[in-house]
Formats: structure tokens, sequence, C-alpha cells
């Protein structure tokens, strides 16, 4: 089972979060990675974020991520989005 836990905040405050499951084992890590961003997104109605250097060195050293405006080519109303992956096969 892989989750992936997902909190928007706004001034130090979580707005909402949601925790996305992938029992699917033909995917690799990556790919399970990249389907929950994209149903995080779609949840939300977000664009999808530009992974930076920083931000996959951060995720790569953590397992935990955040998207700022600078992530998104849209505006967004929040100061960050995170990701954090809760739980692995």
């Amino acid at each position: 089972m892989f989750r992936l836990w997902a909190k928007i905040f706004k001034e130090n405050r979580m707005l909402s979060d949601m925790v996305i499951e992938n029992d699917d084992a033909s995917l690799n890590r990556t790919r399970k990675v990249f389907a929950a961003v994209d149903e995080i997104c779609y949840h939300f109605d977000l664009s999808k974020p530009i992974w930076l250097d920083s931000t996959v060195a951060e995720f790569k050293k953590h397992d935990k991520a955040r998207f700022h405006q600078d992530n998104f080519i849209d505006p967004i109303d929040f100061d960050y989005l995170e990701i954090h992956v809760i739980e692995e096969d």
C-alpha cells in the first residue's frame, strides 16, 4: 500500500488535506507519486506543480515536498501545498 498525504497551508494553518492511496503493484514509486499529485490537483482544482530541483532534492531527502507559488504557473490563494509519503509498499 502506498499512501501520500497532501495538505494546503495558509499563514501556518492547514486549510485542507487529503490522503491518496495506491495499490497498483505494476507502478513504480515515481509513477505512484505523480499519479497521486495528479489526483490531488484534480481534487483541489489546481494546475499541476512544476518539480524544481530544490523540490526534488527535498522530496528525495525527507519524502516530503512543499510546492510554493514558484512551482505553479497559475496564481494560488494559499502559501504552499505540502505532500508527504506516509506509507510505502
